[in-house]
């Protein structure tokens, strides 16, 4: 898809920003989303790793595109893979692994002072064929998850900060995933403790995060998770955090109640973060989003952060990437999209100028630092 250029719009539309977002003076052309974050945050995208964006595909921009490369260098303190350490991509047959991109981005991200998150261990999505369509009886099943995960985890032991290890296990209504998570299906529901005690096993430092979209609320997917996770941690087993995605709609409404439902979380003992963040939007004809549209894409993005800034555990925020011409989201959700903080051409949206100015407005944040402990070296 050839690049966008919006700028006109882009600056109209900061015009229309809500007052907290505009009360900071302008900051320097010099300063970052990293830079600008407080101690003890770190500010992260996803890594795009090829795709389709209208129906055209696309190739694994991290390896090909060098002004992303810099953006996503110079920007951001973490970074989190989106499709790369996914199982079709890493582990393509029974017997062999694929970890050429992974390490890269691994290595990437020691290069540019940056942490990891990986993503994701236990899905019922983007999983082989050979995995899904297999003969395996239950134990062989068990045996080809616990090499799964000790051999990425441990792979990279010391370099992976947070781990998803269990992902969207949960459906809308708050059930399990019985019927299409090859896991949970073949193995039982005790299986995702077991996940959780192989990654610990395998790289002791990481924390480990259930992670799932529609929980920014609270609601019954949400209600699974805590009184899962009240289970689990009376069981000993190691769950180390809670992550809300946060794929938000402009025509959904912003969760008003973000900030609680992460804070009850937190009151378990878990860190929490936001790791997919994008606001997408019901295009007009034309496909260019309206002024209006941007400015309010600006404060759900700020209103996010906002979240995460004030639960003390949340020491992780992370857009699911840059420019529109990488986004999973026009080949999703049809007639929608202009859902990150890029333009094509790497401009900043009014989203990403409210992100800046609220890190910038934000005190010093409690809690430890994020990165204690944790080596980013290669």
């Amino acid at each position: 898809m050839k690049p966008i250029r919006l700028v006109p719009a882009a600056a109209a539309a900061l015009m229309l920003l809500p007052a907290y977002a505009q009360a900071a003076p302008a900051p320097s052309q010099a300063e970052t989303l990293r830079d600008a974050a407080p101690d003890g945050l770190v500010i992260g995208s996803a890594v795009a790793g090829g795709g389709h964006h209208d129906e055209a595909p696309y190739p694994d921009p991290f390896s090909s595109d060098q002004p992303y490369r810099d953006v996503l260098g110079r920007e951001f303190s973490s970074l989190s893979p989106e499709n790369q350490m996914k199982w079709e991509y890493i582990h393509p047959a029974r017997d062999t692994y694929n970890f050429g991109v992974a390490d890269s981005i691994v290595d990437f991200a020691h290069q540019h002072g940056q942490v990891m998150r990986g993503h994701t261990l236990l899905w019922h999505s983007q999983n082989p064929d050979w995995l899904e369509n297999g003969d395996f009886s239950p134990e062989e099943l068990r045996e080809i998850l616990h090499d799964h995960i000790s051999t990425v985890v441990g792979r990279y032991a010391g370099k992976i900060q947070q781990w998803d290890v269990a992902n969207e296990i949960f459906d809308e209504n708050g059930n399990l995933r019985t019927t299409d998570n090859i896991w949970i299906r073949e193995l039982g529901p005790g299986i995702i403790a077991d996940a959780f005690r192989w990654a610990h096993e395998a790289d002791p430092q990481a924390k480990l995060f259930f992670n799932d979209y529609g929980v920014e609320s609270d609601n019954a997917k949400s209600d699974a998770y805590y009184a899962l996770i009240q289970e689990l941690l009376a069981q000993g087993v190691p769950v180390q955090g809670f992550s809300a995605q946060a794929h938000l709609n402009l025509d959904d409404g912003f969760p008003a109640d973000l900030t609680p439902n992460l804070q009850r979380f937190a009151d378990l003992g878990l860190e929490t973060s936001i790791t997919e963040l994008d606001v997408r939007m019901t295009l007009p004809d034309g496909g260019a989003p309206t002024e209006q549209q941007l400015a309010e894409q600006a404060d759900y993005y700020a209103r996010a952060l906002r979240s995460c800034l004030d639960v003390t555990t949340c020491h992780s925020f992370t857009v699911w990437g840059l420019p529109d011409k990488y986004s999973w989201v026009p080949g999703t959700f049809p007639n929608q999209g202009a859902a990150t903080i890029y333009w094509d051409d790497f401009t900043p949206k009014p989203a990403y100028d409210a992100l800046l100015r609220t890190l910038s407005e934000a005190g010093p944040k409690s809690g430890k630092a994020e990165n204690e402990g944790m080596t980013t070296s290669g």
